[in-house]
């Protein structure tokens, strides 16, 4: 048994990762923290029976709990706090919380030599397999643009996926052609320049949860690559998979990728 804890427990993305884990043969859900449920029955901030455990405030469930694994889908502030945590006390970390910087990156995996950390700005398996189709893409056109929509509480923008899938379409391919625009009749309106200068374009909108549209274009011909997300659910196999396997990934590992072999 893989002992797993999640900070954050108590959100939507939260209570739906304990249910997942709850669900796994092989993983025990021992340690749930989230400091606007501290002291509340497990049970009830979850909705799973089968836990005995109040949530706690603070990350030091973890280690009272022996976790193996710890869990994060919080804010970054948030986040970032956890991983120091879990990097000082030997405990492996799968994060989905966006919005690190490169910088951050490389503090994370100077930090995690007693245990392992990956962070995924995806973990729904479809949408890291378009990534990947946009990557193999990327050489046989001359434009491409990304869009990206979320739900109306997503405070970053572009999202890590955007900015992932753009940075291996441009470690594939330098050559673009050049935007034509040379006025915006309102600022910002060709998107944000990713990498490779590559346009990124963020919607916010009620009912939305993820989705992403990757446009390639060539003489003739244009290709569209989309991966939509209709319900958190989607994301907990790719959750369950990182949990199962951070234990075989030295250090820092960034996406799922590693683990789709």
């Amino acid at each position: 048994m893989i002992r797993v804890g999640v900070f954050g427990a108590g959100g939507r993305m939260g209570v739906t990762v304990c249910q997942a884990v709850t669900a796994d043969p092989i993983l025990q859900l021992v340690a749930a923290v989230d400091p606007s449920h501290d002291g509340l029955d497990a049970r009830r901030v979850i909705g799973v029976d089968d836990v005995h455990f109040d949530v706690s405030g603070g990350p030091e469930a973890m280690v009272a709990a022996e976790v193996d694994v710890a869990i994060d889908f919080t804010a970054l502030s948030a986040a970032r706090e956890n991983l120091e945590f879990c990097a000082a006390n030997g405990i492996h970390a799968v994060v989905g919380t966006s919005g690190f910087t490169e910088t951050e990156f490389a503090a994370i995996e100077a930090k995690f030599t007693q245990s392992n950390c990956l962070i995924a700005p995806n973990f729904a398996i479809g949408a890291v397999l378009m990534m990947r189709f946009a990557e193999m893409a990327a050489p046989f056109f001359e434009t491409a643009e990304i869009i990206e929509f979320h739900h109306n509480n997503k405070v970053d923008a572009p999202s890590g996926t955007a900015l992932g899938t753009a940075e291996r379409m441009a470690a594939a391919s330098s050559d673009w052609a050049a935007d034509p625009t040379t006025a915006e009749t309102l600022p910002g309106g060709r998107g944000a320049k990713g990498p490779g200068s590559i346009p990124i374009h963020s919607v916010r909108m009620v009912g939305m949860v993820a989705h992403q549209e990757v446009v390639l274009g060539t003489t003739g011909q244009s290709l569209v690559i989309r991966h939509d997300t209709t319900d958190r659910s989607s994301f907990m196999p790719g959750v369950i998979l990182a949990v199962k396997g951070v234990s075989t990934l030295p250090g820092l590992t960034i996406g799922l990728d590693a683990l789709l072999v």
